[in-house]
Protein backbone atom coordinates (compact mmCIF):
# COMPACT_ATOMS: atom_id res chain seq x y z
CA UNK A 1 0.00 0.00 0.00
CA UNK A 2 1.23 3.71 -0.71
CA UNK A 3 0.81 7.09 1.11
CA UNK A 4 -2.54 7.39 -1.27
CA UNK A 5 -3.85 4.51 0.47
CA UNK A 6 -3.12 5.89 3.84
CA UNK A 7 -4.46 9.23 3.39
CA UNK A 8 -7.86 7.34 1.52
CA UNK A 9 -8.20 5.27 4.52
CA UNK A 10 -7.17 8.31 6.96
CA UNK A 11 -10.07 10.29 5.22
CA UNK A 12 -12.94 7.07 5.46
CA UNK A 13 -12.51 6.52 8.97
CA UNK A 14 -12.37 9.99 10.28
CA UNK A 15 -16.64 10.50 8.89
CA UNK A 16 -16.65 8.55 12.12
CA UNK A 17 -15.12 7.70 15.14
CA UNK A 18 -17.49 6.01 17.02
CA UNK A 19 -17.10 2.66 18.34
CA UNK A 20 -18.70 -0.09 16.06
CA UNK A 21 -20.52 -3.65 16.76
CA UNK A 22 -18.17 -6.62 15.97
CA UNK A 23 -18.45 -8.62 13.19
CA UNK A 24 -21.89 -10.81 13.56
CA UNK A 25 -19.94 -13.80 12.22
CA UNK A 26 -17.16 -12.96 14.64
CA UNK A 27 -19.69 -12.94 17.31
CA UNK A 28 -21.64 -16.03 16.14
CA UNK A 29 -18.43 -17.82 16.66
CA UNK A 30 -18.08 -17.06 20.24
CA UNK A 31 -21.90 -16.63 21.12
CA UNK A 32 -23.31 -19.64 20.00
CA UNK A 33 -21.33 -22.10 22.18
CA UNK A 34 -20.55 -24.33 19.41
CA UNK A 35 -16.86 -23.92 19.22
CA UNK A 36 -14.74 -23.19 22.45
CA UNK A 37 -11.53 -21.33 21.33
CA UNK A 38 -9.59 -20.56 24.60
CA UNK A 39 -7.96 -17.19 24.77
CA UNK A 40 -4.82 -17.28 22.78
CA UNK A 41 -2.60 -14.76 21.09
CA UNK A 42 -4.93 -12.67 18.11
CA UNK A 43 -4.12 -10.54 15.35
CA UNK A 44 -6.94 -8.18 13.76
CA UNK A 45 -5.86 -7.75 10.12
CA UNK A 46 -7.14 -4.55 8.32
CA UNK A 47 -8.66 -3.55 12.52
CA UNK A 48 -9.73 -0.09 11.75
CA UNK A 49 -11.68 1.72 15.20
CA UNK A 50 -10.65 -1.97 16.29
CA UNK A 51 -13.86 -3.36 17.42
CA UNK A 52 -13.23 -6.92 16.68
CA UNK A 53 -9.84 -6.69 18.27
CA UNK A 54 -11.91 -5.15 21.51
CA UNK A 55 -13.95 -7.71 21.38
CA UNK A 56 -11.40 -10.44 21.73
CA UNK A 57 -9.44 -8.77 24.04
CA UNK A 58 -12.52 -8.78 26.55
CA UNK A 59 -12.70 -12.43 25.97
CA UNK A 60 -8.75 -13.16 26.96
CA UNK A 61 -6.99 -12.74 24.01
CA UNK A 62 -3.56 -11.06 23.56
CA UNK A 63 -4.44 -9.13 20.66
CA UNK A 64 -2.30 -7.49 18.23
CA UNK A 65 -4.14 -5.23 15.63
CA UNK A 66 -3.06 -3.68 12.24
CA UNK A 67 -4.00 -1.12 10.01
CA UNK A 68 -2.99 1.68 7.62
CA UNK A 69 -4.97 4.29 9.03
CA UNK A 70 -3.49 6.24 11.82
CA UNK A 71 -6.76 8.28 12.66
CA UNK A 72 -8.74 4.25 12.98
CA UNK A 73 -5.86 3.36 15.05
CA UNK A 74 -5.59 6.43 17.33
CA UNK A 75 -9.81 5.72 17.25
CA UNK A 76 -9.43 2.02 18.63
CA UNK A 77 -6.86 3.53 21.08
CA UNK A 78 -9.38 5.09 22.62
CA UNK A 79 -11.65 3.00 22.70
CA UNK A 80 -9.45 0.72 24.13
CA UNK A 81 -9.11 3.17 27.14
CA UNK A 82 -12.29 4.04 27.94
CA UNK A 83 -13.10 0.21 28.36
CA UNK A 84 -9.59 -0.83 30.39
CA UNK A 85 -8.84 -3.29 27.56
CA UNK A 86 -5.28 -3.69 26.35
CA UNK A 87 -4.38 -4.20 22.47
CA UNK A 88 -1.30 -3.90 20.64
CA UNK A 89 -2.42 -1.71 18.19
CA UNK A 90 0.34 -1.19 15.26
CA UNK A 91 0.48 1.09 11.87
CA UNK A 92 0.89 -1.37 9.35
CA UNK A 93 1.39 -1.53 5.53
CA UNK A 94 -0.19 -4.98 4.70
CA UNK A 95 2.41 -5.72 2.02
CA UNK A 96 4.80 -6.70 5.29
CA UNK A 97 4.69 -10.21 6.28
CA UNK A 98 3.96 -11.31 9.73
CA UNK A 99 5.72 -14.08 11.96
CA UNK A 100 5.22 -17.14 11.09
CA UNK A 101 3.42 -19.69 13.19
CA UNK A 102 2.78 -16.85 15.65
CA UNK A 103 -1.02 -16.81 16.00
CA UNK A 104 -4.20 -18.72 17.66
CA UNK A 105 -6.43 -17.08 15.59
CA UNK A 106 -6.30 -14.52 13.03
CA UNK A 107 -9.45 -12.34 11.92
CA UNK A 108 -9.52 -10.76 8.01
CA UNK A 109 -13.26 -8.83 8.20
CA UNK A 110 -14.20 -6.56 5.25
CA UNK A 111 -10.89 -6.19 3.39
CA UNK A 112 -9.65 -8.47 0.82
CA UNK A 113 -6.01 -8.56 -0.25
CA UNK A 114 -5.76 -11.71 -2.35
CA UNK A 115 -2.13 -11.70 -1.53
CA UNK A 116 -2.55 -11.85 1.95
CA UNK A 117 -4.15 -15.03 2.05
CA UNK A 118 -0.89 -17.33 1.71
CA UNK A 119 0.26 -14.84 5.03
CA UNK A 120 -2.56 -14.89 7.03
CA UNK A 121 -2.22 -19.20 6.61
CA UNK A 122 1.75 -19.12 7.38
CA UNK A 123 1.27 -16.80 10.55
CA UNK A 124 -1.27 -19.15 12.13
CA UNK A 125 -0.05 -22.10 14.27
CA UNK A 126 -1.14 -25.27 13.67
CA UNK A 127 -4.54 -25.91 15.53
CA UNK A 128 -5.18 -22.41 14.72
CA UNK A 129 -8.39 -20.46 13.68
CA UNK A 130 -9.00 -17.84 10.67
CA UNK A 131 -12.24 -16.16 10.60
CA UNK A 132 -12.51 -14.11 7.14
CA UNK A 133 -15.08 -12.55 6.14
CA UNK A 134 -15.69 -9.80 3.09
CA UNK A 135 -18.09 -8.76 0.16
CA UNK A 136 -18.62 -11.28 -2.23
CA UNK A 137 -19.51 -10.73 -6.13
CA UNK A 138 -23.05 -10.11 -5.75
CA UNK A 139 -22.19 -6.40 -3.73
CA UNK A 140 -22.35 -5.65 -7.15
CA UNK A 141 -26.20 -5.50 -7.61
CA UNK A 142 -26.50 -2.94 -4.77
CA UNK A 143 -23.48 -1.43 -4.15
CA UNK A 144 -20.02 -0.32 -2.61
CA UNK A 145 -17.73 -2.05 -3.29
CA UNK A 146 -18.49 -2.73 -7.17
CA UNK A 147 -14.63 -3.71 -8.07
CA UNK A 148 -14.48 -7.14 -8.84
CA UNK A 149 -10.39 -7.13 -7.51
CA UNK A 150 -12.46 -6.15 -3.83
CA UNK A 151 -15.10 -9.27 -4.16
CA UNK A 152 -14.69 -12.80 -3.13
CA UNK A 153 -16.03 -15.01 -6.16
CA UNK A 154 -18.75 -17.49 -5.32
CA UNK A 155 -17.42 -20.11 -2.79
CA UNK A 156 -14.09 -18.36 -3.53
CA UNK A 157 -13.14 -18.74 0.44
CA UNK A 158 -13.38 -22.15 0.60
CA UNK A 159 -10.70 -22.68 -2.18
CA UNK A 160 -8.38 -20.56 -0.75
CA UNK A 161 -8.90 -22.50 2.63
CA UNK A 162 -9.20 -25.89 1.09
CA UNK A 163 -6.17 -27.10 3.05
CA UNK A 164 -7.30 -25.97 6.48
CA UNK A 165 -10.40 -27.61 8.35
CA UNK A 166 -13.62 -25.59 7.54
CA UNK A 167 -16.09 -25.71 10.66
CA UNK A 168 -18.46 -22.94 9.52
CA UNK A 169 -18.85 -21.26 6.16
CA UNK A 170 -21.68 -18.84 4.87
CA UNK A 171 -22.26 -16.49 1.85
CA UNK A 172 -25.11 -14.71 1.45
CA UNK A 173 -27.33 -11.36 2.73
CA UNK A 174 -26.45 -10.48 5.62
CA UNK A 175 -26.82 -6.84 7.78
CA UNK A 176 -23.78 -6.46 10.22
CA UNK A 177 -26.16 -3.57 12.32
CA UNK A 178 -26.13 -1.71 8.92
CA UNK A 179 -27.58 -2.07 5.70
CA UNK A 180 -27.22 -5.30 4.40
CA UNK A 181 -24.84 -6.70 2.07
CA UNK A 182 -23.62 -9.55 0.27
CA UNK A 183 -20.62 -11.37 2.01
CA UNK A 184 -18.79 -14.87 2.06
CA UNK A 185 -17.12 -15.95 5.58
CA UNK A 186 -15.29 -18.80 6.69
CA UNK A 187 -14.46 -19.94 10.15
CA UNK A 188 -11.58 -22.99 9.60
CA UNK A 189 -8.79 -24.56 11.45
CA UNK A 190 -4.94 -24.88 10.30
CA UNK A 191 -4.87 -28.86 10.25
Amino acid sequence: MSLDDQIRWDRQHAQTLEAEAPSSLLQQIFETGAWQLPPGRGLDIAAGKGRNALYLAERGFEVVAVDISRVALDAARRHAEQQHLHVDFQQLDLEQSFPEGEYDLILNINYLQRSLIPKIKAALRVGGHVIFETYSIDQQVIGHPTNPNYLLAHNELLDHFRDFRVLYYREGKFSDGGEPSFRAGIFAQKI
